[in-house]
């Protein structure tokens, strides 16, 4: 009788150990779930936050750049705002564009636009562009034209900036780089009533042999402004056509 009371003592102590185990397993996977859910409402949520941050910045640009008429395609990716990339100063009146090389042979845009960010917790440097131009003529803008850029030193303050890629240590930009230039800088300067003569070359500010091509082959500088010249032209005739359709 005193074995069998033995055995019912062990067999009860076993049974509730099993149920506050099943018990806290249980509690376990309770508490799993809800932070599993919390985190899906919080990806949720961020992910609605940086849409509408990504909407404003968007729409930001857009205001900023006025009439897309005659522009070339390109990408609005702008950088966080830090002081070592994009300060967020204003740039009150642009009187320039300032043409740069990125000095670094086969790199694309995007990768160059990955480095101006990353300089916010680098702090290797402080430079930017407010355009990247990459080798197969793709147009990233990375600053909005209403503020300065860390890229031409003493013009930082009145002139927008381009960065361009190029394939080799000539310098010399591909025909889909420089085709892409030509309508940019074409239609920035209609955008804020420049001239060719108002394009300068990164070299014009401090005799840095930059873009190398341009500084090399003065020939080929002259070239482009006339280009510029004709871009300009055609952009007036692309706006005045829209113009035309809607009165």
């Amino acid at each position: 009788m005193g074995q069998r009371r033995g055995h019912s003592r062990r067999d009860y102590r076993r049974v509730n150990r099993r149920k506050q185990r099943n018990r806290r397993l249980m509690l376990f996977g309770l508490v799993l779930m809800g932070i599993i859910f919390a985190a899906g409402v919080i990806k949720i949520v961020t992910g609605r936050i940086e849409d509408a941050r990504l909407d404003k910045l968007q729409a930001q640009v857009t205001q900023e750049n006025g009439s897309f008429i005659g522009a070339p395609p390109f990408e609005v990716n702008l950088l966080d705002v830090n002081e070592y990339s994009r300060p967020g100063i204003p740039l009150k009146k642009i009187k320039g564009i300032v043409v740069h090389y990125t000095a670094n042979p086969g790199s694309t845009a995007a990768e160059n636009r990955n480095y101006f960010e990353g300089l916010k917790d680098s702090h290797e440097t402080k430079v930017s562009s407010h355009f990247v131009i990459g080798i197969e003529g793709e147009i990233v803008q990375c600053i909005p034209s209403s503020e300065i850029a860390y890229a031409s030193n003493s013009r930082n303050d009145d002139t927008l900036s381009i960065e361009c890629c190029h394939k080799d240590e000539t310098g010399e930009f591909t025909e889909a780089t420089y085709d892409s230039l030509v309508k940019l800088v074409g239609w920035l300067c209609y955008r804020f009533g420049l001239e060719s003569s108002d394009v300068i070359r990164h070299y014009d500010v401090t005799e840095k042999i930059c873009p190398k091509y341009f500084v090399d082959q003065p020939d080929a500088w002259e070239q482009f402004k006339k280009d510029v010249d004709g871009q300009i032209q055609a952009v007036a005739e692309e706006v005045k056509a829209a113009d035309s359709k809607t009165e």
